[in-house]
């Protein structure tokens, strides 16, 4: 089978170490078959401006869309895993299943994250992520949102009121 690209709601982290995320796909999903036979894939974290496109790979079944090709999208090698990165995605992160769930209406796989590749220009001088370069799409509620305004730091509220 071709690569495909699927957008999901149901994506996160779950472990730091080995580093692991998870993500929950509907068995009626071609990109569920893929997964089950391929045990790896790519998350691939788009920016605000490629909402078109990522909605457009949210609504588009990859039965019928050649996704990669349709939305301009360039299908670059991965350096751990088969599965193509979004070279137009800033943030790509190459998983191989360790664990999978069948929990109902999803199937929910764990994997291990085995390689990650960032633009250089969503970088800070140490190497870290800045969420506003990035303006990551967030999707909830049948709404896409984009994040980027910090609204405090991990343990600004204790150290601010004395209670560590």
């Amino acid at each position: 089978d071709k690569s495909n690209i699927i957008t999901l709601a149901w994506a996160g982290t779950v472990c730091s170490d080995p580093p692991m995320l998870s993500v929950a796909i509907r068995p009626t999903r071609h990109s569920h078959r893929l997964v089950d036979a391929a045990r790896e894939f790519v998350v691939n974290v788009p920016r605000a401006d490629q909402l078109t496109e990522v909605d457009l790979a949210g609504v588009w079944s990859g039965v019928e869309h050649d996704k990669f090709a349709e939305l301009g999208f360039t299908a670059t090698p991965a350096s751990r895993v088969a599965a193509p990165l979004i070279e137009e995605c800033p943030i790509n992160i190459e998983c191989v299943v360790r664990h999978q769930l069948a929990l109902g209406a999803h199937d929910l796989y764990l994997a291990e994250i085995v390689a990650v590749q960032y633009d250089e220009d969503v970088l800070d001088a140490r190497g870290r992520v800045q969420t506003r370069e990035l303006a990551p799409v967030a999707y909830m509620e049948g709404e896409y949102w984009s994040l980027g305004r910090r609204i405090g730091i991990y343990g600004g509220a204790a150290k601010a009121s004395g209670r560590r």
